[in-house]
């Protein structure tokens, strides 16, 4: 009985740094990892935006520099449509903030320029970090936007 014992201790005690271990490193790893930034030009206004640190925004930050026509939706988001799907994990929003750049399904770029509750589900890609002139940039129709990568 004493080494069943001991060898029940030894395996809990074995697991439960091991976990903690790979969580606190997973952490360390998002805390150290610095923010890429890209600059979001629409007509004479020039935003920055950070992205996040996921598989769909390093795709998308592959295909840069963009340039491309985003249409209009729901007067508070724009989109485009790519040809080929970026990586995706999408989760419920739940509200959506003015500057969030998402994915919706695999291939739908959409910038969102007025903040709201949604039940839709979406990948974060990033945001734009100061939205001030935003909405009167992006305006009420379709609009060329271009994305590069900050210099």
């Amino acid at each position: 009985m004493f080494v069943l014992t001991a060898l029940m201790a030894c395996n809990t005690d074995a697991a439960s740094p091991a976990q903690n271990t790979g969580i606190d490193q997973q952490e360390d790893a998002v805390d150290s990892t610095p923010t890429t930034r890209i600059i979001v030009r629409v007509g004479s206004q020039t935003f920055t935006a950070s992205l996040a640190d996921n598989a769909t925004a390093k795709a998308f930050k592959a295909r840069l520099p963009l340039v491309i026509s985003m249409a209009e939706l729901n007067g508070n988001e724009k989109y485009y449509n790519f040809s080929s799907s970026l990586p995706s994990n999408p989760a419920t929003a739940g509200r959506v903030a003015a500057g969030d750049l998402m994915l919706y399904n695999a291939n739908t770029l959409v910038l969102f320029y007025e903040a709201f509750n949604t039940s839709y589900r979406y990948t974060r890609i990033g945001k734009i970090d100061d939205v001030s002139g935003l909405v009167a940039a992006l305006g009420s129709g379709n609009v060329t936007v271009s994305f590069t990568l900050e210099q």
